[in-house]
This record gives structure tokens, C-alpha cells and sequence, in this order.
């Protein structure tokens, strides 16, 4: 097992692999604080490919902080949707806000300063640290924890408190003055690339230094933390026409998507059908009286530590009504056209909905009849 006087040869094994092996990735071209600081919150829980693609994206649209501290938040959950977890962009919002108020609309340099900002936890603020600004400070992320667990064979839960930290420290240790920028870009490409989920150990500049690979098992490594249990929930949702346009409402500032607009709808109680639910909350949300017209589909959709059976209906109204409803579940509403429910920001659930009914032969004569 590699000891502590072998350190400085691995950062530099580490270092010229890095140097040969990096990805072109946009925010590495001048490393500019906002570019690394957008970079770092759009990849928590995104894979690399599809969070450059939402990168680029938002820098033409929002090529500075000042352009972001301004913008209203549906222009940013717009930019934002599809890669979930969407307290990251509100958080990133404030932040800006911040910025600009305290900081002249430059990104802070001390790392105290980064670490105060919403969204930023110590991970973040370490990457923002050493990567735009070459301070030496540590960043472990899920790639460094699996390459520290197969190099020193931890052979527990690597998320124990115990693990963290034996990391941390030997991160820190490791960790050559004046080269944070590459040592932790490079720990993390390193995992990202070839010490993955499926080791590529013939390809790793560190195998002589790795326990697990001298050991046989680095497939056995890291041990993951025992997974809380899936629930599984079904619900329902319909898609309300009247006089060819769709209602659709906007959540609370709170909760599961946060102001995100979507089609009325909720969780099948025991004992009810899916048609008796949907028609139920719509009575529920917004009073509104309506009746199926016809099933679409059922969605199946995932997030967290939940498992999505959505089942979606055409509705109109049951009888004569006000197309104004009473909110009961919403902050506001609206009634547009299919063209215009591109526009909105929508849940993932009611998007892959939307993308079905861009296809759906009964969508065009239901809503010239409504």
C-alpha cells in the first residue's frame, strides 16, 4: 500500500497523465470564475456529455452575472429543464443576486466569501476555489472517493464519516502547492475516465499504487451505502381543452418543482380508479367540473426514490363552466395552445406527455370540438 513519502510521486504521475489525457470542455478555456462556478452546479447529478450541451446554451443566453441576476426566473427554469434538481438554478439565481449586491458582479475570490453563497456547500466551493482561482484547497467529489477507495482498499461503506475524512486528509496531504487547478481536475478526470465503475486498469497511471488492483478486486470497490427503498406511487393528470386551448396552472414557490407550471393532478387514492382520481382533482385544485373524453397514455417516470405510474386523460368540461378556476393547489394560471406549452417549463412527467401528444392523431380534432 502506498505510504505517505510516496505522495509527491503519484501528484506528479497524476499530474503529467492529466496533462496528455484531459478533456476539451468549455469552461477550461480560460477557467473565468462565472464559466467554472455554472459548470460546477450544473454537473452535480448531470453526466458530462449532456451538461456540456446545457452549458453552451446558457452561456449565449446568459453570457455573465450580471445577465443571470436579472433574468426572471422562468427564462432560468426554461434554460434549466431537464436536468432536475431544480433548487440548483434557483439557488444559483440568489446567488448571482448576491454577487452583484455585495460583490460588485464579480465572483468572489476568498473562499469564505464562495462558501456563504446559496447552493454552494464545501465540495463546490473547493472546486470554485482551486479552479478558477488555483487556490490550494481539496474537492472530493464521487470520482475522487472511488479512486481513493481502490488505491488504499477501503473496505467499508466509503460514505462513513470515518472514510470521509481518511480522504480528505490524504487528499489535502497529496495535494502539491501551486497545482490545485490540475491535481484536482485531474483526481476527478481520472475517475471519471478510467477509474469509472467499470475499472479501466490497463489505461490507469496510478496502478502500481492501487490496493485493490494488487488485491484483484477493483470491481469490489468503492462498498456503496446500503439503498433506502423505492416507493411507488400512481397517479393522474389530464390535459382540460376548451375553446382549443389547455389550462395549466403554476406550483407554489415551495415544494417538490417549485413554481414549474403543470396539468392538475395527484396521487390514486386506495380504492379509486385512476378516472375517478383525475376528475377528483380537478375538482379539488380548481373546481372545475370536467369529464374524460378519452386515455392518452401512461407515463412511467423516475426520480429520486420514486417510481412514477402517471396515468393521463384528454377531459373537457362536464358541463357549462367559467373558464376561470378557483386555486386551491397554484399560485396562477393559464389557458394556451400546444405552441405555447413549448414555451413554459413543465415537470418531466407532463414533458415526455407533451412530446407523446406531438404525435397524437385524436389531440387536433378534440381541441377544435372543446
Amino acid at each position: 500500500m502506498i505510504s505517505p513519502d510516496q505522495y509527491s510521486t503519484l501528484a506528479n504521475e497524476l499530474l503529467s497523465w492529466f496533462a496528455t489525457n484531459k478533456r476539451a470542455l468549455p469552461w477550461r478555456e480560460d477557467y473565468a470564475p462565472y464559466r467554472v462556478w455554472v459548470s460546477e452546479i450544473m454537473l452535480q447529478q448531470t453526466q458530462m456529455e449532456r451538461g456540456v450541451a446545457y452549458f453552451q446554451r446558457w452561456m449565449e443566453a446568459l453570457p455573465d452575472i450580471m445577465s443571470v441576476a436579472q433574468a426572471h426566473e422562468d427564462t432560468l427554469l426554461k434554460l434549466w429543464e431537464g436536468l432536475g434538481y431544480y433548487s440548483r438554478v434557483r439557488n444559483l439565481h440568489k446567488a448571482a443576486k448576491i454577487i452583484v449586491a455585495e460583490h460588485g458582479g464579480i465572483f468572489p475570490e476568498k473562499y469564505s466569501a464562495i462558501r456563504a453563497l446559496p447552493g454552494i456547500g464545501d465540495y463546490t466551493a473547493g472546486a470554485i476555489a482551486s479552479i478558477a482561482f488555483n487556490q490550494d484547497v481539496i474537492c472530493i467529489d464521487a470520482n475522487v472517493e472511488r479512486v481513493f477507495s481502490r488505491i488504499f482498499d477501503i473496505d467499508t461503506p466509503v460514505k462513513q464519516k470515518h472514510n470521509m475524512e481518511f480522504i480528505r486528509k490524504t487528499v489535502a496531504a497529496m495535494l502539491p502547492s501551486g497545482h490545485a487547478r490540475e491535481f484536482n481536475q485531474a483526481l476527478m478526470e481520472l475517475g471519471a475516465l478510467v477509474c469509472s465503475k467499470k475499472p479501466h486498469c490497463s489505461r490507469c497511471p496510478l496502478q502500481q499504487h492501487c490496493e485493490a488492483y494488487h488485491l484483484g478486486i477493483p470491481h469490489e470497490r468503492p462498498v456503496p451505502t446500503p439503498k433506502k427503498g423505492i416507493q411507488h406511487i400512481d397517479v393522474a393528470t389530464g390535459f382540460l381543452m376548451h375553446k382549443g386551448k389547455i389550462y395549466i396552472q403554476k406550483r407554489p414557490d415551495f415544494g417538490v418543482w417549485a413554481g414549474f407550471w403543470e396539468l392538475p393532478g395527484g396521487a390514486v387514492e386506495e380504492g379509486e380508479a385512476p378516472e375517478q382520481a383525475v376528475v377528483r382533482e380537478f375538482m379539488e385544485e380548481t373546481e372545475f367540473p370536467v369529464q374524460i373524453e378519452d386515455k392518452i397514455l401512461v407515463v412511467k417516470h423516475g426520480y429520486t426514490t420514486y417510481r412514477v405510474t402517471m396515468h393521463c386523460y384528454f377531459l373537457t368540461f362536464a358541463q357549462k363552466h367559467s373558464a376561470e378556476p378557483v386555486l386551491h393547489a397554484a399560485t396562477t394560471y393559464q389557458w394556451v395552445s400546444m405552441d405555447e406549452l413549448n414555451d413554459v417549463t413543465l415537470p418531466a412527467g407532463h414533458r415526455k406527455l407533451l412530446d407523446h401528444l406531438q404525435n397524437d392523431m385524436r389531440l387536433k380534432p378534440l381541441l377544435q370540438n372543446s
